[in-house]
Order: structure tokens, then C-alpha cells, then sequence
């Protein structure tokens, strides 16, 4: 009978990886934009236009457009009644009466055709380039030195309201003209960017990373069980009175499936090895910071990352052992790593793969507050390289905490290349592709793991120093 359980056992394996490999194209493509979706920042949730209806940034760039408008004729209606007239006068002097030397009215008049201009052109033919706003700002600060010098400021009766409402008109017209150039137009590109990496899903030239996404699923986020459609005969669900068979036949099922996550656990790390080795390698990477020891950070775009970052560095340490001493023992970090508060294993998949938990330290002197993160980590050889390869997953072991922010690594690595001729040197890159979760600018983030980078990389060579200075 134990012979039939354990056979029973593996068929349900079989059932589920045998399901999951085959579901329909839509569902993949579920699954895929589920897991996609993780991966886009504010900026390209705010960018994107969805179900055609206007971006969240354009629509805050129009109502900022309208507050220029309101705001300057406000504080024009006041400016007119603090003369002493009541307002059907005040206001036939402005308009009726209109004279260029005395009459604000024109302000209200050039902030009127701002709002029309920009919401024709922005709000209504919805263009995505900057040369309107550049001529309606252009416009407005011609037209507003033009009546510094020719309105008689004298004849005020309160002269600092006057030259408020000039100041303050010149401001919101400098203010949208930034906000269009560096807010709206660069997140509904990336928005767009965006959008294009998860259409590629469906060509047959997708990139690796596409197929990387879609393997992202987890056996917990199915709704329903391989039990409900296959059920092993002499397995009545009782809760009391079961007999021993029926009991090894739940526990044999429960083997079956945890045996089946770990198939999907290894089969996940191996395409995330795939896929950071191929971003890491690929071209067009941008200098970043380089160090008078010869350590060099470079950043890339990515349509569905953003922006990553790669480290490159030379270490007096034989690759494999560095390897050793980065995947190996990795709960030593916190030892020699002062960027690391906590570190430890929380499921061993098999010699090569693992699942990991670990708090970083505050960077940048606090500016950016203490994460932690959940990773799947997996080894192997690329090229005669060894890569250290990981991604955040979900494990029920480690659930988010109130005292940390959970940030969420997209495709990583660790690589270390032999150096021909000196079997104790190698060079050492990192792929940090992180999402550090939280409303944080994106330049002070950059910053701050570009110098936690080389930070760590000092570490790692003053470490492996000192494990050569104890064999020897």
C-alpha cells in the first residue's frame, strides 16, 4: 500500500508541473502582466493612459494650469478693489479703459491665452512635445519685461501687489513649463516603454525576461489546488477518525506538492541566472562613478525595470572561494558588511538554490530608511564565470513586517571572472536591479546605491584580505 501512496504521490508532481507548463496563452499572459505590473514604478503608474482616458500627471499639469488662471484673476479683482472704487467702476477702468501705462487687466488677459493655448493643445489634441509650452512661456516672459517698462508704477496706490501679481505670473509660467518638460513627458514615456516590454510578450522575438516574468508564479497563488482535480482513491477528507492509510496518503500529497514548488523554485533561478547574465552583459551602459582603485559603477534604462546599476571591480581572491564566502555563508555577512543588519536561510532548495532573508542598514545617513527583502538565490557557470543570481519571491515563512519596508530585487547578480594567468584574482561584478518601494526621489536614491555599491565592494576586498592573512 506504501508503494501505491508514494507512486500517487509523484503523479500529482507530475500533474502540477505537467499544469503548469501547459496552460492556455491567455493565461500566461495573466500571469505575465500580474508579475509585470510589480515591477512598474509610480512614475509609470501615474504616466499611463488607461482605458483612454487622460494620464493621472497630464491631469494634474491641466488642473495646475487652471490655478494659474483662477489664482492671477483673483489677485487681480483684489488688486483693483484695494483703489477705494466699487467694482463695476474698477472694472471699466481695467477694461473699458483699458490703457497698457495704467491697466493690470492684461496679465489676466496673457494668463487667459496660456490656459487656452495649453489645454487646447496638452488637454484636448493631447500632444506629447514641448514646443507649445516653450512659446506660451516664451510669450508670457516677452510680454511681461515688455510691461515692466511701460507700466507707470507711480500712479499705484499699492505698488507691492502690483509687482507680486508681474512676479508672480512670471513663476507659473516658468512652473508649467518645467513640470510639462520634467514630470508629465518623461513618465508617459516610460509609461509607453513600459507598455511596449509587455506587448514583445506575445512575439516570438520577446526577450528572455519576458519568459522570466511569466515563471514568476508561485504554487500558493494558484486559487485552487491540483487536489480538487485529483484525488487519490481511499482518501475520504475526514478531520477525526482517519484511518493511518489515509493519513500517509494527505502526507505522501503534501510531499508531491512542496516537491513540485521546489521543481518551480529551481526552474525559476536557473531563467533568473539567464536573464541577469544577459542584462549584465549586454551594451550601452552608462558611467556612472569610478574610484581611484579602478571600481566603476554604470547605470542602463530597462522598459520594465527602470533604471539599474552594475559594479565592476578587481578582488586578490580566487573566484570560486569568493563565491564560497558571498552564497555559501551568506549569514556570515553581517559580520563584515556593515550595510547588512540581518541575514539568513530560510529554505534550501538543493546545493544550488536557496531562499533567503535579509534586512539591509539605513543608506545615505538615513535618508533612505532600513529595507528587507525575501530572495530565491541560485548558482552556476556562465562563459567559465561563477554567477550568484537572485530575485524576490513570496514565502509564507516570512510575511512583511511592520518595522521594515519590503523592497523587491527584479533579476540580480553576483559574477566572478577568473583573470587568465592568476587563479588567486578575479573580477567581480554586481547587477543591483532593486525597487526600493516608498515616495523616494529617484536622484538621491541613485546616489545613495551608487555609494553603497562601492561601499560594499571595499568591504569585500578588505574581507578577503583578511581570510588570506588567517591561511596564511
Amino acid at each position: 500500500m506504501n508503494v501505491e501512496v508514494e507512486i500517487r504521490a509523484a503523479a500529482e508532481a507530475l500533474l502540477s508541473s505537467s499544469t503548469s507548463n501547459q496552460q492556455p496563452s491567455s493565461q500566461l499572459q495573466q500571469n505575465f502582466n500580474s508579475q509585470a505590473t510589480r515591477y512598474a514604478t509610480e512614475d509609470v503608474v501615474t504616466g499611463m493612459q488607461r482605458s483612454g482616458h487622460m494620464s493621472v500627471v497630464r491631469r494634474f499639469f491641466c488642473l495646475f494650469v487652471t490655478f494659474d488662471l483662477l489664482f492671477i484673476t483673483l489677485m487681480w479683482l483684489i488688486i483693483i478693489l484695494l483703489n477705494g472704487d466699487d467694482i463695476v467702476s474698477a472694472l471699466s477702468k481695467q477694461i473699458v479703459h483699458y490703457n497698457i501705462h495704467t491697466s493690470l487687466f492684461d496679465i489676466v488677459m496673457a494668463a487667459t491665452c496660456r490656459f487656452t493655448f495649453l489645454l487646447l493643445f496638452y488637454g484636448l489634441l493631447y500632444i506629447c512635445h514641448w514646443w507649445v509650452i516653450a512659446l506660451s512661456t516664451a510669450g508670457t516672459c516677452a510680454f511681461l519685461i515688455g510691461k515692466v517698462f511701460v507700466y507707470n508704477w507711480t500712479l499705484a496706490n499699492q505698488p507691492v501687489f502690483h509687482v507680486l501679481l508681474v512676479l508672480i505670473s512670471f513663476v507659473l509660467s516658468w512652473g508649467e513649463a518645467w513640470f510639462l518638460d520634467f514630470r508629465v513627458l518623461p513618465q508617459e514615456l516610460q509609461a509607453i516603454e513600459y507598455l511596449q516590454g509587455v506587448s514583445s510578450y506575445q512575439s516570438e522575438r520577446a526577450p528572455l525576461l519576458g519568459n522570466y516574468l511569466q515563471g514568476l508564479q508561485r504554487i500558493d497563488d494558484y486559487t485552487e489546488s491540483i487536489g480538487n482535480f485529483y484525488s487519490p482513491m481511499d482518501s475520504p477528507q475526514r478531520t477525526l477518525g482517519c484511518s493511518d492509510e489515509e493519513g500517509d496518503t494527505r502526507r505522501s500529497g503534501a510531499r508531491g506538492r512542496a516537491l513540485s514548488q521546489d521543481m518551480k523554485y529551481r526552474r525559476e533561478g536557473q531563467e533568473v541566472l539567464e536573464v541577469s547574465w544577459r542584462i549584465l552583459n549586454s551594451p550601452d551602459w552608462k558611467l556612472e562613478k569610478e574610484t581611484p582603485e579602478g571600481d566603476a559603477v554604470y547605470s542602463k534604462k530597462m522598459p520594465l525595470a527602470g533604471k539599474v546599476l552594475k559594479l565592476t571591480g578587481a578582488i586578490d581572491f580566487p573566484p570560486k572561494r569568493l563565491l564560497n564566502e558571498l552564497f555559501d555563508k551568506v549569514e556570515n555577512h553581517p559580520e563584515w558588511n556593515p550595510t547588512i543588519l540581518e541575514t539568513r536561510t530560510v529554505q534550501v532548495i538543493d546545493d544550488h538554490t536557496d531562499i533567503n532573508y535579509q534586512v539591509a542598514r539605513e543608506v545615505g545617513g538615513g535618508i533612505v530608511s532600513s529595507r528587507d527583502f525575501v530572495n530565491l538565490r541560485h548558482w552556476g557557470m556562465k562563459d567559465g564565470c561563477y554567477v550568484s543570481a537572485g530575485v524576490s519571491v513570496k514565502h509564507p515563512s516570512v510575511p512583511p513586517v511592520k518595522q521594515y519596508v519590503r523592497g523587491e530585487n527584479g533579476p540580480t547578480c553576483w559574477v566572478m571572472r577568473p583573470v587568465a594567468g592568476d587563479e588567486n584574482r578575479c573580477v567581480f561584478q554586481w547587477l543591483l536591479n532593486i525597487n526600493l518601494k516608498g515616495w523616494l526621489p529617484h536622484s538621491i536614491v541613485d546616489a545613495a546605491l551608487t555609494a553603497s555599491m562601492l561601499d560594499y565592494v571595499r568591504c569585500v576586498r578588505e574581507y578577503t584580505a583578511k581570510l588570506k592573512q588567517e591561511s596564511q
